[in-house]
């Protein structure tokens, strides 16, 4: 008789949308000869700020999606978003309560709601408990509200769920050694703790690099950042480097942004007040954007300072892509990849003139972007390959 696989992760991407989503490719790797796998994820769309299609009859799939409903939001830090979550979780805990129980549930944390849920479930039920931690909350949340002593008052509830959850785990994965280790400061009885960066399948990469692929004949320099416009990513810094450059007649850089969010139009006024050569091209498909991506020749993680983010989605494309970094992200973990592996230079954040001081040496010789750009992908081979690294994961999974 097959052991059933519970995978709760209420914002992961379906097969049929797009994205390259941790979760989908995690259940392709289970074995089905063994195991019945059912995704339990939200009816609401984060990434797209709508209720989801349901297309799984279609989709020929060899495992079960329940979508269940969600009411949604258009902000995502707002008091609605965080009634949202609660919903989500009620319907969720009602779901728990109708099915056969699981062997195993693998719980993305977070929503915090949800993975409470999972998490009493799991402990009242004896079933094996697997958290894959994809943030940290509320620690994100302070980053966008954070007002000394007033900020830890507010999020102490939730800082005592996020505790709640890591402690009840039996075993730990995580997008970041950061990560894994938070989880740990209230566990000490985890069976095993892994840190798995979300990466990319390289060999899929490198197909639909190659069928989609973009050639420039002119004499300009690309810069390229992908991802969320919100409050967490300094895109002004970026530009305000470039201007620094076109100030020292450095006319020929243009600046590629690849995306969307909240403060898009707040960015693109800012360009074109700055008078500095901007592309904001808006959310694009997977693989257009990684034509694109590989099209250009200098990579920017620009992070403000506070963020609690770690090992981040877009610097796994970035090393894929083989680009030199220009990164202001305070993580150490992340700081520490870009110096041992020599990918390319760390600066402070905010700082636009030691920005603008790298990007002039990575625009001005064309050798160092190479060899910088190789070593990445060097680290995207060892580090961010899902078809060797995500087998860790595949273990924890199948007992």
């Amino acid at each position: 008789m097959k052991k059933k696989i519970l995978i709760i992760a209420n914002f992961t991407k379906l097969p049929w949308e797009q994205g390259n989503s941790r979760f989908p490719y995690i259940i392709n790797l289970i074995d089905k000869e063994k195991y019945e796998v059912e995704l339990v994820t939200s009816s609401f769309s984060h990434g797209d700020k709508k209720q989801r299609e349901d297309k799984s009859d279609e989709s020929k799939l060899d495992y079960k999606i329940t979508l269940i409903h969600e009411p949604g939001y258009k902000k995502n830090v707002s008091l609605k978003r965080f009634y949202s979550h609660h919903v989500f979780a009620k319907n969720v805990e009602k779901h728990l309560g109708n099915i056969e129980k699981p062997d195993i549930i693998y719980c993305a944390v977070p929503s915090l709601d949800v993975a409470k849920v999972a998490a009493k479930y799991a402990e009242n039920n004896d079933i094996k408990f697997v958290i894959d931690i994809q943030d940290l909350w509320p620690e994100a949340f302070k980053m966008v509200f954070n007002i000394p002593v007033i900020s830890s008052i507010i999020f102490y509830p939730m800082k005592k769920t996020a505790d709640y959850i890591y402690s009840k785990a039996n075993s730990i994965v995580a997008v970041s050694k950061t990560y894994a280790n938070r989880a740990a400061i209230v566990n000490k009885k985890f069976d095993k703790k892994i840190s798995v960066y979300l990466g990319t399948e390289l060999e899929n990469f490198d197909k639909t690099r190659d069928a989609n692929p973009i050639s420039h004949n002119d004499d300009v320099v690309r810069v390229a950042y992908i991802g969320t416009l919100g409050s967490s990513y300094d895109i002004k810094c970026v530009i305000d480097a470039i201007k620094i450059l076109n100030n020292k007649g450095i006319k020929n850089i243009l600046f590629v942004v690849m995306g969307s969010g909240p403060l898009q139009e707040e960015f693109e006024a800012y360009s074109k007040e700055q008078k500095v050569n901007c592309d904001f091209t808006g959310t694009l498909a997977y693989d257009e954007m990684i034509g694109r991506l590989c099209a250009c020749e200098i990579a920017v993680n620009p992070i403000r300072k506070g963020s609690a983010g770690s090992i981040i989605n877009k610097v796994g494309d970035y090393a894929a892509a083989g680009l030199p970094v220009v990164n202001t992200q305070e993580s150490p973990e992340y700081r520490k990849l870009v110096e041992d592996y020599q990918i390319g230079f760390n600066v402070e954040t905010s700082n636009a003139e030691e920005m603008a001081e790298k990007i002039e040496l990575l625009y001005k010789d064309k050798a160092l972007r190479k060899r910088l750009g190789k070593n990445n992908r060097k680290l995207a081979e060892e580090k961010f390959d899902r078809k060797h690294t995500y087998k860790e994961i595949k273990k924890i999974i199948e007992v």
